[in-house]
């Protein structure tokens, strides 16, 4: 008998909250209600004023229907009355109670416009009923609570329409709770509203995403040349406006300086005097290059009359998120044409007056048969979620930045995401360095511009440079320039050097700072790198080449240098003519990203009439053939 047991399963259900809230030091409290009990007016103010107090008393209100006595003859199936399950149960509490809000959890991530299960449904942020209502599929109810998603959404169109926002979101994901209430874009929004605001802004992000693939298509459809000839329009454009780009720059400089920004972030947000002319002439070079697009890579004949060819093609389309450096806008929108990708661009609100003229600038040299928006400037920090949720028009997210922007792009996005989090290199002084290159190097390395990711972080030496001065030469160079040091355990531990111990190794200063550490022998330099570091760029200076070939071939990063400052590792110096970041992935690019991180490959097969037919009438040679 199901009432039977609702009798003694609510018991349990009490124990259960009881045992969980205690933990949280709070208490819970049970109120059962039926169908007839709101019918009553006297009972639904009486509701009202035991919720209230007991919210008074910090206590939390567990509110469910009173299955035992319930005059429904088959409550799982029955949906008649005020309220028929715990969905419509809880959009007419939120009323009563007058809500500032209800969240309504569910074992999904939110509403899809088909079954979550079907790879093709997509997550409906803002429900909006004259769009959606018509659009959506549900699939099966799951086994978890009785109505499935068509109650659910039943419920939070009711309540929304009558006044009470509502959010549907995942119960199984962490914190869920908490990321709504602070108003992160978790599941999806019902809100009486919806449909003067929420179709606009969806419909933004992914008209500017499908804007950019249909421009970068027609991109490519032009000539080598003409493609060339963008490059270098752009190139002028951005010298005949230097005086402008300064202004704007000058005035996003000076607001970061008065808003107190950290002197790393207003040094990467300038651009100094020859910067202009500097971007202008890596865009030429770039230009000067061989068309990346179209390339034969490989040629195979597969059978007699039938051709394979690999070609280079672009991604896509590109999300590019980028903090303080305005310079970065050129070098990324200039890969991107050269490349023949759509671009959508999003830099930091420091730099907002810059980005806004570079990208007026560049697209304003853009051709009106290709449009100028290939390269779109998203301006609004609250369109970044709704573009990372757009995996099937956004092809790739850049992120540039600092690890917490890198890591919560990548724990907010399907879509694959390159770059890295750190910039902690190393520089290792072995026995065998030469000491003036290894005093050159190890300034350079950490003085050239303190801020960039490829800067010193980490200086090594070996343990017999204690024993003969070398040790105290390089920290005498460093502290002359200003640069505050810390010790690993083994530097601290040397009174006369009088270095304060560094909190821990991963650590990326982006200042004038950086730490000292002692190890055995290269080996022990290859295991602090391995364990400490991030795979960005390390370096070895040293004059025994057994030595040098070990830590080129152990240290796992995607750069590794023997006697040549971190600070090579860029695109530009790479003769890549431009990057859109330094990548420490392993799948796709590492190190510096030029065009050929930007591109991927297709397959062209060209035949004469032939057919598979079980594979009968075919016989392979799968012949590789010379290039053309």
């Amino acid at each position: 008998d199901g009432k039977a047991c609702a009798a003694v399963g609510q018991n349990g259900l009490m124990a259960l909250y009881d045992t969980l809230f205690s933990q949280l030091d709070l208490t819970a409290a049970q109120l059962l209600v039926t169908d007839n009990d709101f019918r009553d007016p006297n009972f639904r103010s009486q509701l009202t004023e035991t919720v209230n107090q007991l919210l008074d008393l910090k206590v939390v209100p567990v509110l469910n229907e009173n299955d035992a006595v319930s005059t429904r003859k088959a409550p799982y199936e029955d949906s008649s009355g005020i309220f028929w399950d715990n969905d419509s149960l809880a959009a007419l509490l939120a009323l009563e109670l007058k809500a500032d809000l209800l969240i309504l959890l569910s074992d999904v991530d939110g509403l899809y416009n088909g079954p979550p299960s079907d790879p093709r449904s997509k997550l409906i942020h803002t429900y909006v009923k004259e769009k959606h209502h018509g659009e959506i599929t549900f699939g099966d109810k799951s086994r978890l609570g009785r109505g499935g998603m068509t109650a659910k959404v039943k419920a939070a169109v009711y309540a929304a329409y009558a006044g009470i926002p509502v959010i549907i979101a995942s119960g199984k994901a962490t914190d869920n709770i908490i990321k709504v209430m602070k108003g992160q874009h978790i599941g999806t929004l019902f809100h009486k509203d919806a449909h003067l605001w929420a179709a606009a802004k969806e419909s933004g992000a992914r008209e500017m995403a499908v804007a950019a693939r249909e421009s970068s298509r027609r991109l490519q459809a032009l000539s080598s040349e003409e493609r060339r000839k963008i490059l270098l329009d752009i190139a002028d454009a951005l010298e005949a406006n230097e005086q402008l780009i300064k202004v704007e720059n000058d005035a996003d400089v000076t607001a970061a300086e008065q808003a107190g920004y950290e002197k790393s972030l207003v040094a990467r947000l300038a651009l100094k005097p020859g910067k202009i002319s500097s971007l202008a002439r890596s865009i030429r070079v770039l230009a000067d290059m061989e068309d990346p697009i179209g390339r034969i890579l490989k040629r195979t004949e597969v059978a007699d009359g039938l051709i394979l060819e690999k070609t280079s093609c672009p991604l896509g389309v590109l999300l590019i998120v980028f903090e303080s450096r305005p310079d970065a806008l050129v070098q990324i929108a200039s890969l991107a044409v050269r490349s023949g990708n759509g671009l959508l661009l999003k830099g930091g609100k420091e730099a907002k007056r810059s980005n806004a003229i570079l990208h007026k600038v560049i697209t304003s040299a853009i051709p009106g048969k290709v449009g100028e928006k290939l390269i779109g400037l998203v301006t609004s920090r609250e369109e970044i979620p709704d573009l990372l949720k757009l995996d099937d028009v956004i092809d790739l997210v850049i992120p540039r930045g600092s690890n917490k922007l890198v890591s919560q792009i990548k724990e907010s996005t399907k879509i694959p995401v390159l770059g890295h989090a750190d910039g902690i290199c190393h520089v290792y002084v072995d026995k065998s360095a030469n000491m003036d290159m290894a005093r050159r190097i190890v300034l350079d390395a950490k003085m050239d511009y303190p801020a960039a990711c490829n800067a010193m972080e980490t200086l090594l030496v070996h343990k017999d440079l204690v024993q003969n001065g070398s040790l105290n030469e390089l920290i005498v160079d460093l502290k002359s320039e200003g640069v505050t040091l810390f010790g690993g355990p083994r530097v601290g531990a040397l009174q006369d050097l009088n270095i304060p111990v560094a909190q821990t190794f991963h650590k990326e200063y982006n200042s004038p700072a950086c730490t000292v550490e002692i190890v055995d022998d290269v080996y022990g330099a290859i295991e602090h790198i391995n364990q400490h570091g991030s795979a960005h760029t390390d370096c070895i200076v040293a004059e025994d080449y057994k030595v040098a070939e070990a830590f080129l071939k152990q240290v796992d990063s995607a750069a590794v240098f023997h006697n040549a400052s971190t600070r090579f590792c860029d695109g530009a110096r790479f003769g890549l003519g431009a990057e859109v970041g330094i990548s420490t992935s392993r799948i796709h690019a590492r190190g510096p990203v030029g065009v050929e991180g930007l591109l991927t490959t297709r397959w062209l097969l060209k035949g004469s009439g032939q057919v598979v037919d079980g594979d009968k009438g075919v016989v392979y040679s799968h012949k590789d053939l010379p290039l053309i």
